[in-house]
C-alpha cells in the first residue's frame, strides 16, 4: 500500500521510536522498593508499558497487567509521584532508538513532511529524551499524555494536532506500535501504520485494523508517495 497526499506524520514515542523499557523498569522498581514492595523483572514490566505513567504505576502496584480494583486512590497518587521523581532522574540512561529511526526521520524531515509526536508519556519527559537522542529539532509539535484531558485510544490528541497544524485528518498519518495508536487514528478518521516490534501487550498488531503493517521503520519512506511524484 502507498499513502498519498500526506502532509503531517504523527509518531507514537515509546515502542515506536524508542525502547524506553530499561529506564521505566528501573524507575518502577525504585518506586516499589521505596514502598517496601517486591521488584519485577524487566520483561514483566515491558508487558505493562504503553498506556501512560498512571496505568503503568497501577499495574506495578497490582503486580499484573490487570489492575486491581482495590487500589487506594491516595496510595496510587503517592506511588505515581514517587515513580515520576525517579523517572525524571533516569529518563534517558539506557533508552535507545530502534533501528533506522533517526536516519528515516531525518529523510522525512528533509522531504518536507511535518513531524509530530503523539504519546501517552507525560509531556515533561518527551523533549529531554528527544534532545538526548538528537531528534528534538525534527519535530514541529509534541503532544503528551497529560497535554489534554484525554489521550489515545481517544482521538482527542490527533484531532488537536490536525486543528493546530491546520491539516485535515486525511492528510495525516498516525504511526505507532499498539492498538491505542490504531484505534485513535481510526476514530480520528486518519490512516495508520502499525509497527510489529514495539509494545502491544503480546497482541498481534495485525488484528487492530491498521492501514499498513511494517516490520522495519525505514519502510515508512517507501510507503509514502511524495507530492512531486503525484505531479509527475
Amino acid at each position: 500500500m502507498k499513502f498519498t497526499n500526506k502532509d503531517a506524520l504523527l509518531f507514537d514515542l515509546d515502542g515506536t521510536l524508542i525502547d524506553s523499557v530499561p529506564d521505566l523498569a528501573l524507575s518502577i522498581n525504585q518506586m516499589l522498593n521505596a514502598l517496601d514492595m517486591k521488584p519485577y523483572p524487566t520483561d514483566i514490566i515491558r508487558s505493562w508499558v504503553g498506556n501512560g505513567a498512571e496505568v503503568l504505576t497501577k499495574r506495578a502496584l497490582s503486580g499484573s497487567i490487570e489492575i486491581s480494583p482495590d487500589l487506594n486512590t491516595a496510595y496510587v497518587e503517592k506511588a505515581l509521584s514517587i515513580f515520576l521523581t525517579y523517572y525524571e532522574q533516569n529518563v534517558c540512561v539506557e533508552t535507545t532508538l530502534y533501528p533506522n529511526v533517526k536516519s528515516t526521520l531525518e529523510t522525512l524531515h528533509r522531504s518536507g513532511y511535518r513531524l509530530v509526536i503523539v504519546t501517552n508519556k507525560p509531556e515533561q519527559f518527551v523533549r529531554p529524551i528527544l534532545k538526548h537522542l538528537g531528534l528534538n529539532d525534527l519535530f514541529e509539535m509534541v503532544v503528551g499524555g497529560d497535554s489534554l484531558p484525554k489521550r489515545k485510544p481517544d482521538p482527542m490528541q490527533l484531532t488537536y494536532v490536525c486543528e493546530t497544524l491546520g491539516v485535515a485528518p486525511s492528510n495525516c498519518l498516525m504511526i505507532g506500535d499498539s492498538k491505542n495508536d490504531i484505534f485513535a487514528a481510526t476514530a480520528a478518521q486518519m490512516q495508520s501504520v502499525g509497527l510489529t516490534y514495539g509494545y502491544n501487550h503480546g497482541e498481534d498488531i495485525n488484528s487492530h485494523g491498521a492501514s499498513l503493517i511494517l516490520d522495519n521503520f525505514a519502510d515508512i519512506i517507501d510507503a509514502l508517495v511524495p507530492a512531486t511524484e503525484l505531479v509527475d
